[in-house]
């Protein structure tokens, strides 16, 4: 357990397990057909022509650099052989015929591709090269979670990390205009939410009946969550991006905050719920956080989002990029609105996933609260996208999007396949009874009941 001045570089292994290829089935070029082919079917390449000359050139290129982020930029070291296996694989199930390369290097990979080229179109060049890239990508460990991006996939995945809709209009949920105020708000969502209530409450609804008015109370519940609050509403109304902070008194003693999702502005929305019951009396001492359903977003926010939990200059967090070990620390420190509580319950389950799980597994290891709740997800992985400066469509723009490093638990483990475990399990039978035992603050234990019955 590192304190707030580690910086650990050191080497550390983390355990490599098994390479598996897994195929991605492309429903633009990958067909039904067997992948075992009997050894005398295989079709030696020719050796390759200059690339930088020839008119296979600019695919070559294309190939190549993503070959070569993905030995510097991906999070395990890959050799040659290992990288080129995966070309040759990925060739094989698209070109529907066994391939083999003189050598176990880009060079070798080169050769194959040029041999798979002859006799085809610029068309089929590029089609080829794209669903190779996409495979390779696609098979890289954690298998799917890299992949080739186009401009439009770049802009949905900003939109996501940002908590940003823009297929949904939250106002038009609520049946009310931008200028409304929160008189107007309040009372068309309470009047949509007891109609969708009394269908969920009707016996005489059907099951699919029912499942629609769920799904549309969820939304009613979202867009209020945002409107509601003339700060939130703003923030909407001028960039899209939605509320993902819900607070309240559960009782005298309790204070609750669910954060939903990791984005821009998570952290002045938390600073703001907090701040807001600042004028309370001191018997208010006790915090609910619940991370459950949180998948995360943009992990540097951490830098401060824990800054207010664990004080300033302190390790947040490490990534693991290729044997090497990077340390974040905090940012700011203590908020003097969370200095009152003095019992911290953190909520867990398996749906949290990315830097929410990096937030529940600091917070263990500062012993922070105590954490309640199921195993996280375990979905532990950092992706960014990398431009290409070789393209090979002069309408489609594409970039690489690549798992660039791996958080690490609090045991310095990886939290990829792993998740971070809760001190109390809620499904043991006496989860309270465990909770009782770590505070003796019945109030609080009462209060975890209430948002999170059994």
């Amino acid at each position: 357990m590192q304190n707030s001045n580690s910086n650990n570089t050191s080497k550390k292994k983390l355990p490599k397990g098994k390479l598996i290829f897994v195929f991605i089935l492309l429903a633009l070029v990958i067909g039904a057909a067997t992948y075992f082919y009997p050894e005398k079917n295989i079709i030696e390449p020719q050796v390759a022509a200059d690339t930088t000359e020839n008119e296979n050139a600019k695919y070559l290129s294309f190939l190549n650099e993503i070959y070569d982020n993905i030995q510097d930029k991906y999070w395990n070291k890959m050799d040659d052989q290992a990288l080129t296996n995966l070309y040759k694989l990925g060739a094989e199930k698209i070109a529907g015929t066994p391939q083999a390369m003189p050598s176990n290097d880009k060079s070798g990979m080169n050769s194959m591709v040029e041999n798979i080229f002859q006799g085809k179109s610029d068309k089929e060049k590029k089609q080829f090269s794209v669903d190779l890239a996409t495979i390779v990508l696609a098979n890289l460990e954690p298998f799917g979670r890299g992949g080739l991006f186009t401009e439009e996939k770049e802009e949905e995945l900003k939109n996501t990390v940002q908590n940003i809709d823009p297929d949904t209009d939250l106002f038009a949920v609520l049946d009310v205009d931008k200028d409304a105020d929160q008189d107007e708000i309040k009372i068309n969502f309470e009047q949509k939410s007891n109609e969708l209530n009394d269908i969920l409450s009707d016996s005489s609804k059907s099951d699919e009946e029912k499942a629609e008015a769920g799904s549309k109370l969820a939304l009613v519940d979202r867009a209020f969550n945002t409107l509601s609050n003339e700060v939130d509403k703003e923030v909407y109304t001028d960039t899209g991006i939605e509320s993902v902070v819900d607070s309240k008194i559960i009782n005298p003693n309790t204070f609750y905050v669910h954060i939903k999702k990791i984005s821009p502005t998570s952290f002045e929305e938390f600073q703001r719920a907090v701040n807001s019951v600042d004028d309370q009396g001191e018997s208010l001492n006790a915090l609910i956080l619940d991370l459950r359903g949180n998948v995360g977003g943009s992990v540097d926010l951490m830098q401060w989002f824990l800054g207010p939990f664990i004080g300033p200059g302190n390790l947040a967090y490490e990534f693991y990029h290729q044997d090497e070990y990077e340390p974040f620390k905090t940012q700011v420190g203590w908020l003097p609105s969370m200095i009152r509580y003095k019992k911290v319950v953190v909520l867990t389950d398996s749906a949290m996933q990315s830097s929410s799980e990096v937030m529940a597994s600091t917070l263990k290891k500062y012993n922070v609260g105590i954490l309640v709740g199921t195993k996280t997800k375990g979905w532990g992985t950092i992706e960014k996208v990398f431009p290409l400066e070789n393209q090979i469509d002069d309408k489609v723009k594409y970039s690489m999007f690549l798992v660039h490093s791996l958080t690490l638990r609090e045991d310095n483990q990886p939290i990829e396949g792993r998740g971070v475990d809760p001190h109390i399990d809620i499904n043991s039978d006496n989860w309270d009874d465990q909770l009782l035992d770590y505070f003796n603050y019945p109030a609080l234990v009462k209060a975890v009941k209430e948002v999170w019955p059994k």
